[in-house]
């Protein structure tokens, strides 16, 4: 198929340059997409049917799509409806299958098969030797599809509508991403044209994890979605310092965007003098009731700032045109488009709606008390006011050494004067770490498209971090989402699980616990540790497994640790760099370890990863991250006592 696309010759069927280059970027494209992926077979399962309107009965599913030289189909794309049944098919419901076949492979060789004759009913139930051993196979580089391990409640979201929102509440192992991910891939695959238009992003919360996903859409063929953090949708200024707890929470609290639309429009001033427009040898008159009239009613539209601002000239225009033809003339559009640009409505328009600059609007709001105080009046409290001045006001915007949450509410002003472009799907992961700034500013971005919400509430480590889905989701404007709990887990073994999960009623009261698919003895060991030699020990003693390992430690306990691993002679990764079969350790500060996943975690002292928060219960979040990392074997070490709400 490759080779067919490579072949193409573009000479006789471009009739300008232009309409080359963007056939040859196409055609580019395309052989991208058509690569091969080593150590990837081309196909994972077969169906044969019972019964079938299509031709033949059996069908091999794969990652893509694949034809023979005739074009006639050899593998069905995972998403294609006749390719459902794999996920969803079972003895109480066979949907017409009469056998499933799961493919082993190793190396993109061939190794083993499974069949499951789902009509026959002397064959009893039994647990997939080779979903189990796909599940658990050993994690190197970045995160892999799983369209080969897919199972029916996740097949369920996946393929759900693009017209409506999902949220996914899911405990560490029950793939959320993953599901995430795929529904993407799902819908551009239904949706394709669609979607080409008005744009995917998936949004994650840091690079480190980004860099982790970035090869899944790639691998099913899907090269077009853009990724990023919310710190990149809102990098409207260079944000280089950072704030205090109660700083952040104020400015991430959705009160602020109150306070700003306060701010926005108070630059507006109701016109005192009339408008004198002279054209010719005549005169025009609008007087200034009648200015004023027009300047209120484009503010009880409610419409942005800059729109009323664009709008403002031609309603003046329209008033002279109007005394115009009521004296005899004619006026046309262009008679209105030219006094909208007279010089005397372009100074009116000057003075009652002057042009806005969100940063500098920002900058005032920060640095002027009486401003902050007049807009945020009945909205924010004093004290409120005085946790988010700053002591030293900056002179200009460039000087300012802004926050991350400064920069969100520099979006949000930006949004009050012009709208921000929507797209038409975006999926937010760890979206239980946003304020509701942040999801005003996601929400931004697919107001007119929906949304994939995914999170996890126990997993919530920031201050603001929400205390409810539908909270979240009202921030983000998408308050008919559907809510989806996962709670099955196929990624953590149930000893390991089931020690995190006694953090649950400390931190998360009333949220499920997961229930692990994976019985793994002698996963979970508990020690005390000497020093740091112990903890190297450890991962040396990790290391001998197959596959990758992380150490997680409190943040300051890193420096320490990378000079303990250097000594020793223990090469270790940071988290984002790509494991390979020489260096397979990484070195994880706590605070970057949501999202990520090891074959092997050495997890040192937990109750210091505790005491590096703010509070407790985001102590005792960040170390249940902590804990569920392990896909196969965890080991914590402790130099001080366990915090004793593990027991």
């Amino acid at each position: 198929m490759r080779e067919d696309v490579e072949a193409l010759d573009i000479r006789d069927v471009t009739a300008n340059w232009v309409n080359a280059v963007v056939l040859e970027s196409q055609i580019n494209e395309r052989i991208r997409a058509l690569a091969d992926l080593a150590h990837t077979p081309l196909f994972f399962g077969r169906l044969d049917y019972l019964h079938t309107t299509q031709e033949g009965q059996r069908f091999y599913i794969g990652r893509r799509h694949v034809h023979d030289p005739d074009g006639d189909p050899m593998v069905i794309d995972w998403r294609a409806p006749v390719s459902q049944p794999f996920y969803r098919a079972s003895r109480k419901d066979p949907m017409d299958v009469r056998l499933r076949r799961r493919f082993g492979y190793t190396g993109g060789d061939l190794t083993a098969y499974e069949d499951e004759h789902l009509t026959d009913p002397t064959e009893a139930d039994r647990t997939s030797r080779l979903l189990q051993a796909e599940i658990e196979r050993p994690r190197v580089g970045p995160m892999r599809d799983i369209v080969a391990t897919i199972q029916p409640e996740q097949d369920e979201i996946v393929r759900s509508g693009l017209s409506g929102t999902v949220c996914v509440q899911g405990g560490p192992g029950t793939g959320k991403t993953a599901v995430g991910l795929h529904r993407v891939a799902y819908l551009l695959y239904a949706h394709r044209e669609r979607l080409a238009r008005t744009g995917t992003l998936v949004i994650g919360p840091n690079r480190s994890f980004l860099h982790y996903i970035e090869q899944v859409l790639p691998a099913l063929g899907e090269l077009e979605v853009k990724q990023a953090t919310v710190a990149d949708l809102v990098a409207h200024v260079e944000a280089r310092g950072a704030d205090e707890p109660a700083a952040a929470l104020v400015k991430g609290d959705a009160r602020m965007a109150e306070v700003l639309r306060r701010a926005v429009r108070s630059h507006v001033t109701m016109p005192a003098e009339p408008v004198m427009v002279v054209r010719g040898s005549r005169r025009w008159r609008v007087p200034a009731y009648e200015l004023e009239d027009i300047v209120r009613e484009l503010l009880d539209r409610d419409i942005r700032y800059g729109a009323a601002r664009d709008a403002l000239p031609q309603r003046i225009a329209h008033a002279v045109l109007v005394r115009m033809e009521q004296a005899g003339e004619a006026p046309d559009d262009r008679v209105q488009d030219s006094v909208a640009r007279n010089a005397a409505v372009k100074a009116a328009v000057k003075t009652v709606w002057p042009q806005v600059d969100p940063a500098k609007l920002v900058l005032r709001l920060l640095s002027d008390p009486d401003f902050l105080a007049e807009h945020a009046d009945g909205v924010l409290s004093a004290d409120e006011q005085k946790a988010i001045l700053w002591t030293r006001p900056p002179r200009s915007v460039r000087s300012a050494r802004w926050s991350p949450a400064d920069a969100v509410l520099i979006d949000e002003a930006k949004d009050l004067v012009e709208r921000t472009p929507s797209l038409g799907h975006v999926v937010l992961d760890e979206a239980q770490d946003l304020s509701p700034m942040q999801y005003r500013a996601v929400g931004r971005r697919c107001t007119t498209g929906s949304a994939t919400v995914l999170g996890d509430l126990a997993q919530g480590t920031t201050p603001w971090a929400t205390a409810s889905w539908a909270e979240a989701l009202a921030h983000l404007g998408k308050s008919d989402a559907v809510v989806e709990e996962l709670t099955a887990g196929f990624r953590v073994p149930r000893e390991v699980i089931a020690y995190a999960s006694r953090l649950l009623p400390h931190m998360s009261p009333g949220l499920a616990e997961v229930r692990s698919v994976r019985e793994s003895p002698g996963s979970l060991e508990i020690r005390p540790s000497a020093g740091d030699g112990d903890v190297v020990a450890a991962c040396l003693s990790a290391l001998r497994h197959e596959g990758s390992t992380g150490l997680i430690a409190a943040d300051d306990r890193v420096p320490a640790l990378a000079a303990a691993l250097t000594d020793a002679g223990v090469p270790f990764l940071a988290p984002g760099e790509e494991t390979t079969p020489d260096v397979r350790l990484t070195l994880v500060p706590a605070s970057l370890a949501k999202g990520l996943e090891y074959d092997y975690v050495v997890l040192d002292d937990p109750a210091a990863v505790v005491a590096a928060e703010p509070d407790e219960r985001t102590g005792l979040r960040r170390l249940y991250v902590a804990l569920t990392r392990a896909v196969s074997g965890l080991a914590v070490l402790h130099s001080s006592p366990l915090p004793w709400q593990l027991g």
